[in-house]
C-alpha cells in the first residue's frame, strides 16, 4: 500500500473539497514530506490519478488570483470514501506495511468511531504478539555470547524483529488504553476543532 494515496484523501477529506496546493500545503504543514513520499510532484501526481479512478471528483474553478489556467478542486466520490476508510483499517492493522503508513492511519485515527479504533488496534497486537511468537520459536537463536557459529551476527536480525515487535505491540496497547479512558474526539463524537490540521497559504500559483 502506498501512503500518498490514504494521506492525499485523507487530506482532501478534511477540507470536503480542495484544490491541488491546498492538500499539498496540509501535507507539509504535517511534516509528511519528511516521513513520506509526499513530495509536490508525487501529490499532484496522485490527485490525478486517483481522479482518473472514480476515487476523487475533479472541478475546473476559476484562475489562480496570480494568473494560470483554472484549478482544479477535488472532492471525494463514495467509491473514494470507502478506499480511504479500507485503507485506514490496512493501515492500522497491517505489520508488514512501511513505516509511512501505519503513520499516515496514526493521523486520521480520530476519522473511525472509537469502538472500531480500539478494535482495529487489538488486531495489530495480536498480530504482532502472533509474529513474535514465530520469531522466537522458530528462529531467533540463544542469549548473546553463546556458542552458535551458525548464527554469527545474523542473529541479530532477529532480535531486532522481536525488539520491534515488542515496542510496537507496548505502544498500541497504550493507544489502546487512552483511547478507552476516552482521549480525543473520535469520528462518532461529535465536531473536533481541525483548525490544527490545515494551514492556508497563500493562493496557488497555478500547479493543480
Amino acid at each position: 500500500m502506498s501512503a500518498i494515496r490514504l494521506l492525499v484523501l485523507g487530506a482532501v477529506r478534511l477540507r470536503k473539497r480542495a484544490h491541488g496546493y491546498q492538500v499539498r500545503n496540509d501535507l507539509e504543514f504535517w511534516g509528511a514530506q519528511e516521513w513520506s513520499n509526499a513530495k509536490p510532484g508525487s501529490i499532484y501526481h496522485a490527485l490525478k490519478q486517483l481522479a482518473k479512478q472514480g476515487l476523487l471528483l475533479a472541478h475546473d474553478v476559476a484562475p489562480s488570483t496570480v494568473g494560470g489556467p483554472p484549478r482544479t478542486e477535488y472532492e471525494l466520490t463514495d467509491e473514494g470514501e470507502a478506499e480511504f476508510h479500507r485503507m485506514l483499517r490496512h493501515a492500522l492493522t497491517a505489520i508488514d506495511e512501511k513505516p509511512d503508513v501505519l503513520t499516515s492511519g496514526v493521523g486520521f485515527l480520530v476519522d473511525l468511531e472509537r469502538a472500531e479504533a480500539i478494535a482495529l488496534l487489538k488486531e495489530r497486537v495480536a498480530a504482532l504478539e502472533a509474529w513474535r511468537a514465530e520469531v522466537s520459536e522458530h528462529w531467533t537463536p540463544g542469549p548473546p555470547g553463546e556458542s552458535q557459529p551458525e548464527w554469527d551476527y545474523i542473529g541479530e536480525i532477529m532480535r531486532l524483529w522481536v525488539s520491534t515487535a515488542d515496542s510496537g505491540a507496548t505502544w498500541a496497547r497504550a493507544l489502546i488504553e487512552r483511547l478507552e479512558n476516552g482521549a480525543y474526539v473520535m469520528a462518532d463524537e461529535g465536531k473536533r476543532d481541525l483548525s490544527v490540521l490545515t494551514q492556508d497559504g497563500p493562493d496557488d500559483p497555478g500547479t493543480s
